[in-house]
C-alpha cells in the first residue's frame, strides 16, 4: 500500500469516529438539503433541464479543441492574452513571469479550486508575493493554514464559534463575535488589500466560446473586486469549463446555483470578455486567461471517463455522499474530494497513487442521482477500479484472492464444501481488512442445496 493510501486510511479512521465533526457537517449539509428542493421548483421539469445540460456539455467536450480555439480567437480580439498550460509548472511559471514584470507585491484572489490544484498560494509565498484569499470561507481557511474542506463551502467543517476563536487568535479581535461582526472584520481587512494589489486572480465557472468570455459566479462580490480593481487580471481555468454559447448560461447558471447552494440564482454573475476597452471607465488594463490541462486530457482520452469533464463543480455529490459525510473533505488528501474527486484525481495525479479513492465508496448511486448534469459517478468509480486492475496496480495477493473467490463462487460443489463455521474461519482470517471495521462474515450452517431440499421435502 502506498503512502497516500495509508494516510487516507489513517485520517478517515480518525475523522469517522469524531462525533463533533459529524455533528457540524450534518448540521451544515442539513441546511443545504432543506433549501435545494425549493430551488428546484424554478424548473418546470428539472430532469429535462439536467438532460439538456448533459447533452450541451457532451457536445462541448466532444469538440473541445474547436470550442477552445473559438474562445481564444474571440477574446484575443478584445485585447486579452490566452496562455495554454499543459501542467501546473507551466501555469505557475506564466503567473510568476507576469508578477515579476509588474513588480507585484500583493495579489488578491477570489475563490478558485484550480488555483488550489496548482498550489498557487505556496508558489507566490515562496517568491515573496502576498496572496490574499478574498472569499470569506477561503479567507478563514487561509488564516487557519488549512486547505479548502469542500468544493463550494471551504470552511463547512467549522462552526461559528470556531471562526470567532480563530479571528480572535489571528486578528486580535475580541472573542465571541457574531457571524455578522466577523464578516465586517473580514470586509474591512480585505477592502484594504483590493486597493493595494497590483494583480487580481480569479477562476471561471464557464468558458463561453461564441463570444470569447469567461463567466464567474459568486455570492460575495469579491470576485468582481478581484478582477476589477487591480490593473492586471489573471484568469486560471480548466479547459473542461467550456460551453458553446452565451445562451447556455440561461440553463447552467440556475442549475449551478440550485444544486450548489439551493439558490435560484447566485448573487453575482459576471461575464468578463477582456480588459478595459477604449470607451470604458473602469476594469483592468490587461487580462490574461490561462487554460489549464494538468491531466484533463487523460480523462478526455478515455471514452468512458471523459464524462467526468461535464462537471460544473456544484458540490452536490459531496453533500449526498455517505462516505464524505463521515470522513470529511481533508481526509482525501486531494484538491477535489468526494465522489467527483475520487473519479478524476487518479487521472489528474496518477492511478497508482490515488486508486484507493475509487474504493472509498459504497456505490450507492446517490452522487449520480443528485448530479445536475447527470454524470454516472458511481459507474465511473467502478470503472476506475477496473482500470486500476487493468494497469496492473493491484497486488499479487489481491489478484489471487479474487481469482480464488471467483472460482469458488462459480462452482456449486466448492461452495458446498465445509461447514458454516469452517467457512467463517477461512474467510474472516483471509479478509482481515473487512472485519476490522465491520462485523465478521457469518455463513449459513446449511448450504443452499440443503435448504432447498428441506423446503421441497
Amino acid at each position: 500500500m502506498n503512502q497516500t493510501a495509508s494516510t487516507f486510511i489513517a485520517k478517515s479512521t480518525i475523522k469517522s469516529a469524531d462525533l463533533n465533526h459529524r455533528q457540524k457537517i450534518n448540521f451544515n449539509i442539513g441546511k443545504y438539503n432543506a433549501v435545494v428542493p425549493q430551488g428546484k421548483q424554478q424548473f418546470s421539469d428539472v430532469l429535462a433541464a439536467r438532460e439538456i445540460a448533459k447533452n450541451t456539455k457532451h457536445r462541448a467536450i466532444e469538440h473541445l479543441d474547436a470550442y477552445l480555439e473559438e474562445f481564444e480567437r474571440n477574446i484575443t480580439n478584445r485585447g486579452a492574452k490566452v496562455i495554454w498550460a499543459e501542467n501546473s509548472k507551466q501555469a505557475l511559471d506564466a503567473i510568476g513571469k507576469i508578477c515579476k514584470e509588474r513588480n507585484c507585491k500583493t495579489l488578491v484572489k477570489s475563490k478558485s479550486m484550480v488555483t488550489e490544484e496548482i498550489h498557487l498560494n505556496a508558489y507566490l509565498e515562496k517568491n515573496g508575493i502576498e496572496s490574499v484569499e478574498t472569499d470569506l470561507g477561503e479567507y478563514i481557511q487561509q488564516l487557519d493554514g488549512e486547505a479548502p474542506y469542500h468544493i463550494v463551502t471551504p470552511a463547512m467543517h467549522k462552526s461559528k464559534e470556531d471562526v470567532a476563536k480563530l479571528f480572535a487568535e489571528k486578528l486580535g479581535v475580541p472573542g465571541g463575535m457574531s457571524p455578522e461582526e466577523l464578516t465586517q472584520v473580514a470586509r474591512k481587512n480585505l477592502r484594504e488589500k483590493y486597493t493595494q494589489a497590483e494583480i487580481g486572480v480569479t477562476g471561471a465557472n464557464f468558458i463561453i466560446a461564441d463570444i470569447g468570455a469567461v463567466a464567474v459566479t459568486e455570492n460575495e462580490g469579491n470576485g468582481r473586486l478581484s478582477c476589477g480593481m487591480p490593473k492586471t487580471h489573471i484568469v486560471i481555468v480548466g479547459i473542461e469549463k467550456v460551453i458553446p454559447s452565451i445562451d447556455d448560461l440561461a440553463l447552467f447558471w440556475p442549475l449551478l446555483s440550485t444544486f450548489g447552494t439551493g439558490q435560484k440564482i447566485t448573487v453575482y454573475n459576471t461575464i468578463i470578455s477582456g480588459p478595459k476597452q477604449a470607451n470604458e471607465v473602469d476594469g483592468p488594463e490587461e487580462m490574461y486567461v490561462i487554460l489549464l490541462d494538468n491531466g484533463r486530457t487523460n480523462l478526455l482520452e478515455n471514452p468512458t471517463t471523459r464524462e467526468a469533464l461535464y462537471c460544473i463543480r456544484c458540490g452536490a455529490c459531496l453533500n449526498a455522499c455517505p462516505v464524505y459525510k463521515n470522513i470529511g473533505g481533508h481526509s482525501y488528501g486531494t484538491t477535489y474530494s468526494g465522489p467527483i474527486g475520487s473519479v478524476i484525481t487518479p487521472y489528474l495525479s496518477g492511478m497508482d497513487e490515488f486508486k484507493h479513492l475509487s474504493n472509498a465508496s459504497s456505490l450507492c448511486g446517490n452522487c449520480t442521482e443528485v448530479c445536475p448534469v447527470r454524470i454516472n459517478l458511481h459507474e465511473l468509480l467502478l470503472d476506475n477500479r477496473h482500470e486500476a486492475v487493468k494497469k496492473g496496480t493491484s497486488t499479487l495477493v489481491e489478484r489471487i484472492s479474487w481469482k480464488a473467490w471467483r472460482t469458488a463462487s462459480l462452482n456449486r460443489m466448492m461452495m458446498n464444501m465445509g461447514t458454516g463455521n469452517f467457512k467463517n474461519k477461512v474467510v474472516n482470517n483471509l479478509f482481515k481488512g473487512w472485519s476490522k471495521h465491520r462485523a465478521p462474515l457469518d455463513f449459513s450452517q446449511k448450504t443452499f442445496n440443503q435448504l432447498w431440499k428441506e423446503k421441497k421435502s
